[in-house]
């Protein structure tokens, strides 16, 4: 009997050596003529055990890790092909804490099947809401996926259906889904795990979008740091040709839909969406005003969807087993499921999908285990970049839309930053004005020249110039970026700099330089 290991192809796996433990693994097999294969699956998500080697069993899959490259012929010493104890032994993967705790929805099948294996994706449930969706009439897809109460996951949290009922409504004789997969969040790599390690499940979203909404189109705009995400979807794209997924006729259907990737240089701004638009018509990436919305004249005019990686990748379920399952999950008007991302200064990083409802305190300290370096948690930045920095006194915070506006925060694209008591805060504020500063697009004044002033701003604060004066003329600039930007990338940065400032005043008081006496 032919004996299966997975080793991850994903990203992150192969930033921590997994491509080696491969080759090695590989060559242990040649060279004791061993029965045995490998399928390089995406990640489980628990990056602190990458690589992490798992073997199929009569009793489920056996994990080991984290696995180099000298650890192969020992492991496989230890009777690794039949699940054999070894230090490095992590006993059955699916009953790992990490993993049991979590409600995985989207993220059902990452790590567990070939992400380039059609075959693999349909015995795993895939491709069933597709085949749902061909039954219904596009008003009853748009239905439901409104009454799953799906809100964007990129950030906005604007309710998806709403969006597809307003495409679906508009005339045109073109129509396109875009997939906004410009993720450049500090601590987001959802996008990037369904990309390498469950394409199938992106394309099948969007290929429902198109049914729903009369599009024929549709686009992924990722960026140029992900060439193995751009690599796998590819792949996965002509197998999805092959297979009669897409094309002129969708699993032998009247409906015709193809998906292309397009590449953009990684500018942050593009995240936005009409300055992916832009960039995706071969322009510089730029804020278009609005109106008109892009579900009216969005990509070459006409009537455009554009949404996130995973909300696109949490239609398929929805699909499959109803709108009432999906919103049963969640609280208040955050429905379903989201796929925490934990990073920073934390012990157990990596990706973790549960309801809605969750308090900041349990995912920092219960799911994420507090700080790698054992000191104390001091904040944590929640939303990327542009996202609030909530103290500890707010860690009894749901990790819920609402919840999180009520306390001047975002979810986001839900990364989760996490900093030790060493960190300080007036740097992390300068920070978020410099990134504002680069990352403009230039078109409006409120973000182009705020951005620039706050940087003076700081550095007169951090020189303890005048600091009652300076944290006055911060508010007022943070006030106007706001409120007068023309998209949330000058709009949310007030978000990380008055959080900063408003529950860590202490570090905005740098202690006076002392003159030595002559």
């Amino acid at each position: 009997m032919t004996v299966t290991f997975y080793v991850p192809r994903d990203s992150g796996a192969l930033a921590l050596g997994a491509e080696k433990v491969a080759r090695s693994l590989q060559a242990e097999i040649d060279t004791r003529n061993l029965d045995a294969r490998i399928v390089r699956n995406g990640s489980r998500g628990m990056y602190w055990l990458e690589p992490m080697v798992e073997v199929e069993t009569p009793n489920g899959r056996i994990a080991y890790g984290p696995v180099k490259a000298s650890d192969v012929a020992a492991l496989l010493d230890n009777g690794m092909a039949e699940g054999g104890v070894h230090p490095l032994w992590l006993g059955l993967i699916d009953h790992h804490p990490f993993l049991a705790k979590q409600t995985r929805l989207t993220f059902a099948r990452c790590g567990i099947t070939d992400p380039v294996s059609l075959e693999d994706y349909r015995v795993n449930a895939g491709l069933r809401g597709l085949e749902n969706a061909l039954k219904l009439t596009p008003a009853e897809i748009v239905a439901q996926v409104t009454e799953s109460g799906l809100r964007g996951r990129g950030g906005a949290g604007f309710p998806t259906g709403i969006k597809w009922k307003t495409v679906l409504e508009t005339a045109g004789s073109q129509k396109y889904i875009v997939c906004n997969a410009d993720e450049g969040d500090s601590g987001t790599f959802a996008d990037r795990m369904i990309m390498e390690g469950d394409p199938f499940v992106l394309i099948e979203g969007m290929t429902i979008a198109g049914i729903a909404v009369g599009a024929t189109k549709g686009y992924i705009y990722t960026r140029s740091e992900y060439p193995h995400a751009i690599a796998v979807m590819n792949e996965a794209l002509q197998i999805a040709r092959e297979g009669g997924v897409l094309g002129s006729s969708v699993l032998g259907s009247s409906y015709a839909f193809d998906i292309e990737v397009r590449v953009g240089a990684g500018a942050y701004v593009c995240g936005e969406e009409t300055a992916l638009l832009e960039s995706l018509e071969g322009r510089r990436g730029i804020v278009r005003a609005k109106p008109p919305l892009p579900a009216h004249k969005g990509l070459f005019g006409k009537p455009t969807v554009i949404n996130n990686v995973i909300s696109l990748a949490s239609v398929p379920v929805i699909l499959d087993k109803g709108a009432p399952f999906y919103k049963d999950f969640g609280m208040g008007r955050s429905r379903g499921t989201i796929p925490l991302q934990i990073a920073g200064n934390v012990k157990y990083g990596g990706l973790f999908e549960a309801a809605f409802g969750l308090t900041l305190g349990e995912i920092v300290d219960d799911i994420g285990g507090g700080t790698a370096t054992g000191r104390p948690v001091k904040a944590v930045q929640v939303g990327g970049p542009l996202g609030a920095y909530f103290p500890r006194e707010l860690f009894d915070t749901p990790f819920d839309y609402e919840a999180f506006a009520a306390r001047d925060g975002l979810i986001g694209h839900a990364g989760l930053v996490v900093f030790d008591d060493s960190v300080d805060m007036l740097k992390q504020a300068r920070f978020a004005m410099e990134f504002c500063a680069i990352e403009s697009c230039g078109k409006c004044t409120p973000c182009r020249i705020g951005s620039t002033r706050g940087v003076e701003v700081v550095d007169r604060l951090s020189a303890n110039i005048e600091p009652d004066k300076q944290i006055e003329v911060l508010t007022a600039l943070c006030n106007t970026m706001k409120f007068g930007s023309l998209c949330a990338l000058g709009g949310f940065t007030p978000y990380p700099v008055m959080s900063a400032l408003t529950h860590f005043p202490e570090d905005f008081r740098p202690a006076p330089i002392a003159v030595a006496a002559e």
